[in-house]
Formats: structure tokens, sequence, C-alpha cells
């Protein structure tokens, strides 16, 4: 190609469209939040949409095409004006660790103490392997299973499964036997078609919600449990592309590349901190503190808070907490669950969510798969003016799903799918804590578990191909000491 054709076809070239952190995109996001957040920010959004400008993306990670270059400017303007404004939510969604472990003490409302994350029955061994490599491959299983359908709204998953035979849904998604119409209406995830359908999955592909698990174990093997945030911000820049970095993670490592520290990468011009983000990352801190749902929150918050706050940090502790409990001796889902409630402050959005999806899974009365769709309707209804990755909604349907599959496997990551909204992540998780319940990989479906071949691809690097095995021999050198029995103090003489 001669220089001048060189030039002419880039001319020619649509502009590049980075997703996510596109200031004409990112004000739409921050104007949703602050109404989350309740704060004031009707004169904002009034100059905003003075000016020409629009509403955040519905589903995708950039607007169709580029804006007028003149909102570029006042679109950073209006997300720092939009950042001094007082949030009255603060009080009841703090995002400091103390006033965050403040709130364990206080008493809950209505008076009374509160349940409180202590440690639970455990073995001086930490988790055995085979337990952690059925909650690897239950996360991989579950991710995999949402990966089609990830973006699609609810109607979608609904169709796609029902078109071929597979609603209740109960295996992987497949194109063998879909109507052409419904597959026009419904396309799937553009980047997932290719490896994560019944018929060409070979191994587990690369998703972010099992990059990060794999980033987690890195950070233990080179820092321990006594890692800093800042460690988390140097092993991303190290290790993790930023191409392979989303939402409130991307946000956070242009931060990062700006020179911005920790915590305030978090919160810088990031519309994004109240997502699901923090909390796919969270995995490793419950699977290496069984029975210590505390120590399990606490190291999650380290992490989070590099990209999160308050909501999103919840998610995060929540998951650690409730694979905590998941892990010791003995435990149910019921527990679990009960155990990463105890870790979030209890007038958070994102506790009242969790309630929320357990009350609603209690109330089906058939407990059946068919029966959960009703769930799924009712949890839409209350959270479906969210955003599809925040984490609140995705929190209740996650609490729904492990409660109403009563920590069955196959029901558990079948149901967080069928739900919508973030389908790969809430199937990895849910598939996380029901793999470690189920107790060995040889306890989980063959369907799920052989077409994923025991190699996992990654562009974290030097993990790309491992296998599960080598990965929970690993997670099991990383268990944290046993912390000692709660014992009440004596009353004072």
């Amino acid at each position: 190609m001669t220089a001048t054709a060189a030039v002419a076809r880039t001319a020619c070239a649509p502009p590049l469209r980075v997703t996510w952190v596109q200031p004409e995109d990112l004000i739409g996001h921050e104007l949703r939040q602050a109404a989350e957040d309740g704060r004031d920010a009707a004169g904002i959004a009034r100059r905003w949409r003075a000016a020409g400008g629009g509403p955040a993306p519905g589903r995708a990670g950039a607007s169709p095409g580029p804006a007028d270059p003149a909102l570029r400017p006042l679109a950073g303007t209006l997300l720092d004006e939009l950042a001094l404004l007082p949030c009255p939510s603060e009080a009841d969604e703090p995002t400091a660790l103390a006033a965050i472990r403040a709130g364990w003490e206080a008493p809950a409302t209505g008076g009374g103490p509160r349940p409180q994350p202590q440690p639970q029955q455990q073995s001086r061994d930490g988790v055995p392997a085979a337990r952690l490599e059925a909650a690897w491959l239950g996360r991989a299983a579950g991710c995999l299973l949402g990966k089609p359908v990830e973006k699609l709204p609810l109607s979608g998953v609904r169709a796609l499964a029902r078109s071929t035979g597979n609603w209740p849904l109960a295996a992987y998604f497949t194109e063998r036997g879909l109507d052409p119409a419904v597959a026009a209406r419904h396309p799937w995830n553009r980047r997932s078609r290719a490896t994560s359908l019944a018929e060409n999955i070979d191994g587990m592909p690369e998703d972010d919600d099992l990059n990060y698990p794999l980033l987690g174990l890195l950070l233990l093997e080179r820092h321990g449990h006594g890692f800093t945030t800042a460690d988390v911000a140097r092993l991303w820049l190290d290790e993790l592309p930023a191409g392979r970095t989303f939402t409130a993670e991307r946000l956070a490592y242009r931060n990062l590349l700006d020179g911005i520290e920790p915590p305030h990468t978090a919160r810088h011009r990031n519309p994004f901190r109240e997502w699901i983000g923090a909390q796919i990352r969270a995995d490793i801190f419950g699977w290496t503190h069984p029975g210590d749902p505390a120590a399990a929150a606490a190291e999650a918050w380290r992490d989070a808070t590099l990209s999160h706050t308050a909501n999103g940090v919840y998610g995060a502790m929540f998951t650690a907490a409730a694979l905590a409990g998941a892990a010791a001796p003995g435990a149910d889902v019921h527990g679990a669950l009960r155990a990463g409630l105890a870790v979030v402050p209890a007038r958070s959005r994102l506790a009242r969510a969790v309630r929320c999806g357990i009350a609603a899974a209690h109330d089906e009365p058939t407990g059946t798969p068919a029966g959960f769709a009703t769930v799924v309707d009712r949890l839409h209804t209350a959270y479906g003016h969210h955003h599809w990755v925040h984490a609140v909604p995705n929190a209740a349907l996650l609490a729904a799903a492990l409660t109403h599959a009563d920590g069955d496997f196959t029901g558990s990551i079948c149901r967080a799918v069928s739900g919508g909204w973030d389908t790969d992540s809430n199937g990895a998780t849910a598939g996380s804590l029901a793999g470690l319940l189920a107790g060995s990989p040889e306890a989980l479906p063959a369907r799920w578990t052989t077409p994923l071949r025991n190699r996992l691809a990654t562009s974290v690097g030097g993990l790309d191909g491992i296998g599960f095995d080598a990965l929970a021999a690993r997670t099991a050198a990383l268990s944290a000491p046993c912390p000692p029995p709660h014992r009440p103090e004596a009353p004072a003489p």
C-alpha cells in the first residue's frame, strides 16, 4: 500500500470509539448515579441538555457516533461539578472501612443487636484443593453459560432459550434449532458467539470474570494477605492489559496513568464506581478465609476501593464474606448469604436489594425453575431502572437465585443467568459459591465441566492455558491463618 493510499484509507476510516471513557458518554451515567444517590443535579442536567448533550448509552460502552467536539470539555467540567454536590446517601452508605465496621456494632433498625460477621467453624488446613477446584470450575461454567447473552435484555435471554427448547434454562445456550427470526431480533453477544455456545466451546475462553480472580491469585502470591490497594494498582499495571478492563476498572486504570493515586482513582470522573466490577474480583479473598467472613470482606475492601465506592464496594465485601461462609465446614447456602449480609451496612441499597432477593425467592411457592421466572419479574419491576451492570439489581438477583436453588449447582447458575442483567458475572459468582458447596469437581454435572477441558484462556501474564486443578492447588496454598474462636469478653469485676 502506498503512503497516499494509506492516508486516504485513514481519512475514510470511522473514528476510534474507545468505550467507557469518553466524557460525553460518562456524563449521562453520572447524572443517573446522582439521581440514585439523592444528589440534586437538575441544574447540571439542564445545562447538559441545553448544550445538545444526550443521555447515557443504553447498553453499550459508547454512543453510536461521535458527539459534537465542543461537548467534551463541557462534559468534563460538569463531571467535576457533579462530584462536589452533597450526597445524602453517604450517611447510610460510607466507603471508609472504619465506618463500615462501626455499622457491624450498631443496633439493628428497631433496636436490639445486629448479627455480626464472626468466625465460624473452620478446618486448620484451609479449604481442600478439591473444593477449590470445584469453585474455580463453577465460576468458569457459570460465566460461560452467561457469555452468549451478555448485554441482552431479559426478553432476549428468554426468547433464545425457548426457541431452542432450553427453557427453563438447563444447559449451555445453542444455535441448533434457533428460529432465524428470533436470532435476528436478539443477536448473540458478538464477542462470545464463537466460543461460548454449546457447539463451539473448547476450553474456557478469556473473560474478565476469570481474569480478576487470576489477578487476585497473583496478588496474594506476591504480597500475601497484608497487601495494600497500591499493590493492587501496581499489579494491574504490570499484568493486566488496559484493553481487558471495562467500566469502573477502565476508568481507574486511566486515572492511574494520569498520576491519580488510590483511593481517588475510584472517584475521579468514574460514574461506574457502584457497578458490579469489584464483585467479580472478590472470590479469592473468600476462598482463602474459610469461616472468617470479616477478614475476607476487609481484603475485598482493599481491592475494591481502587475502582469503587459505597455499593460497588459492598458487592465485593458481600461476595467475599458469603464465600468465606460457604468455605466453612458444614456450611449451607443460606448461612453463607447471612454471612455476606453481615458485613454490608444494613441501610444501604445493596443490603436492601439482597434482602429483597432472598424474600422474593422464599415467597415463590413452587421452588421450581419455571417458578423462578416470577421472582425475576418481581426483581425487574423493583430494580429495572438501574443500568444492567449496576451492583444493586445484580445483588438482588444473585441472592434470589442462590436462595431459590437451595445451593444446587445447576439450579444456581441457570437461575442467575436466566434473570438477565449481567448474565456472565452473576453466573460466575453463583457457580463459585455453589461449586464450593458441592465439594469436588466430581460433584458437578459433567455437561458443565467437560467442555472446559481443564484449560483457561487469559491475557493475564504467564497464566494462559492454565488448568483448574493447578489453580486450585495454588489457591489452597494461600489459605490465611485461622482466627481464634470468638469468645465474649468477661464482665468487669
